[in-house]
């Protein structure tokens, strides 16, 4: 290894943050328990706090959460279980 791999290398161990990112993944999330206009608020902001997510759209209409992420950041059930936890249970829709 040559020194300039060695400072990666340790920049990335110091960080915890990936050097390259792959390609962003888009998800499609069932989501119960929307009964009212901000519904839809609560369960964007949390699934937004998730490492990783780029991009949240929620349809109160369609009970659905379309998210994009960074796969090499977090996953689609951490993403779930964010909502999950604020009383919005989600699951990744079967048509997935």
């Amino acid at each position: 290894m040559n020194r300039l791999s060695i400072t990666v290398l340790a920049l990335f161990l110091a960080t915890g943050t990936p050097l390259a990112s792959g390609p962003d993944a888009t998800v499609t999330f069932e989501v119960e328990k929307m009964t009212c206009a901000t519904c839809p608020i609560t369960v964007r902001k949390a699934m937004q706090r998730v490492d990783g997510v780029k991009d949240v759209r929620v349809s109160y209409d369609e009970k659905t959460a379309s998210v994009t992420f960074d796969p090499t950041v977090t996953t689609a059930t951490e993403i779930g279980q964010a909502s999950t936890d604020v009383g919005f249970p989600a699951v990744v829709s079967e048509t997935e």
